[in-house]
């Protein structure tokens, strides 16, 4: 495969795509999560969450290829497994029992502060490297988190 020629030197390449996919990471674990909450909510707040946690998977579902995408334009590979993202996320997997409801938005909303933060280090390392396009995707993405972490806050008061 022929190296991209771009306007960003090998390492500023590799360092940006290495972010991006911690944030791949992260972003799908989350999306995985947010989907088996989806299926397995109950409760009196049954219909809203249910509705919710669709919207954000839906849009974690999107998010990924972008990510993916962007990491094949720096000439990297995304990862390819599960084991893969398993080893980049910082973001834990659903129990292997559904929470209750609340619990469950509980957990979302720390997960999503968690990506919020592993984004911002993604974006300080592709502002280092003068990555004005991985800027602009992860700048949407904390975007995009901050909204949803703030839903999930004003869920729980």
């Amino acid at each position: 495969m022929t190296k991209p020629n771009i306007g960003l030197d090998g390492n500023a390449r590799k360092s940006v795509a290495a972010a991006l996919n911690n944030v791949l990471a992260d972003t799908y674990t989350l999306y995985m999560k947010t989907h088996a909450y989806h299926w397995n909510v109950t409760g009196p707040n049954f219909h809203s969450l249910h509705v919710m946690f669709e919207e954000q998977y839906r849009e974690m579902w999107a998010a990924l290829d972008e990510l993916a995408e962007r990491v094949r334009a720096l000439g990297v590979f995304a990862p390819t497994s599960g084991k893969a993202f398993a080893e980049l996320t910082t973001i834990e997997s659903a129990d292997k029992e559904p929470p209750a409801a609340g619990d469950m938005v509980k957990n979302l909303l720390a997960d999503h502060e968690t990506l919020i933060r592993r984004a911002r280090e993604a974006l300080e390392t592709a502002s280092e490297a003068e990555d004005v396009a991985s800027e602009d995707l992860l700048t949407q993405r904390i975007q995009t988190h901050e909204k949803t972490a703030w839903m999930l806050r004003a869920t729980t008061e």
